[in-house]
């Protein structure tokens, strides 16, 4: 698909444009327990595992052409004989995760930018979702094809109060799992700090690996260092299959980077050789085989999936 030409200059959404979205936050309680936590839906058609895999070469570009043969599937070590393969194709649920809290406060601007590029980089039939979070997380804007009203909220954001950003990634997942859209990912805009989420990482991890959703990480460290954790993001980015961007590159080939990714995945398909639906944890591994003259080549894939109990 080809994108969609960015903007170079996000502008001023007049007043006459829809309203603000209906705001929807967290209750403060305790730190929740793993019980808590809803499991959004693995992707598992019958007893059929689906695995997206990206694939680039050494400047991050993606590498298309490849064959059912250059890929071999691992399910908890044993290796598996793939059923389906095919390019990822269709319509797209993006979700903008989105840091407002103080220690944002630096960086806000290019957050902005960043999140207009992403909202820029629509095509059509894709939906967005918009969730803001500072001390408490807010559904600023539910999934919608609307982009103009994330455009309107972008602008007028400001940063405040502490970071519940783990608590922002749970909010989006359960919203974006809503969508019908075959692809769903969440980009998330932060500088890494978390400091008040009601969420362990933990527990985050366990939705993770239960859910279909890729996550992308920007990373925006141009401020104080001591408020950053990139290896918090960089984490949630890898279980999904996603990647962690570092916003000191440019922000227009950060877009486009994640567009193309999103955009040109490999879907894998295979039945396991051990059917058990126990319900437990399966780590998968996924080796290459790439043809002669590609060199050296990167690719990304979900990490596993909880085999389904029914």
């Amino acid at each position: 698909m080809q994108l969609r030409t960015i903007p170079a200059v996000l502008a001023v959404i007049a007043a006459a444009l829809l309203a603000q979205g209906p705001q929807v936050s967290i209750e403060s309680r305790q730190k929740a327990k793993a019980d808590d936590v809803q499991r959004p839906d693995v992707r598992i058609d019958s007893s059929l595992v689906l695995i997206p895999v990206s694939v680039s070469d050494q400047v991050g570009r993606p590498v298309a052409g490849l064959e059912k043969k250059h890929f071999r599937i691992i399910d908890n070590k044993e290796p598996q004989t793939i059923a389906t393969f095919s390019m990822d194709d269709g319509p797209v649920a993006l979700g903008l995760v989105f840091d407002t809290s103080s220690s944002m406060s630096r960086n806000l601007v290019a957050a902005r930018r960043a999140a207009a590029l992403f909202v820029g980089m629509a095509n059509p039939g894709d939906q967005f979702l918009l969730v803001e979070f500072d001390s408490t997380p807010r559904m600023t804007v539910p999934l919608t094809e609307d982009l103009a009203h994330i455009k309107y909220e972008l602008t007028f954001n400001q940063s405040r109060g502490q970071t519940a950003m783990i608590d922002g990634v749970y909010m989006a997942m359960n919203e974006i799992k809503k969508s019908k859209a075959e692809r769903k990912a969440l980009i998330l805009v932060s500088d890494g700090d978390d400091n008040n989420s009601r969420y362990s990482p933990g527990e985050l991890r366990t939705v993770l690996q239960e859910s279909e959703v890729l996550i992308y990480s920007v990373g925006m460290f141009a401020g104080d260092p001591t408020f950053t954790n990139p290896g918090l993001m960089r984490g949630i980015s890898q279980e999904t299959g996603g990647r962690m961007f570092v916003a000191n590159s440019g922000l227009p080939d950060i877009a486009a980077k994640i567009s193309i990714d999103l955009r040109n995945r490999y879907l894998i398909g295979y039945n396991p050789t051990n059917p058990a639906r126990d319900g437990l944890y399966h780590k998968v591994e996924v080796e290459m085989t790439p043809p002669r003259g590609l060199g050296k080549l990167k690719w990304y894939w979900r990490r596993g999936y909880y085999a389904p109990t029914e």
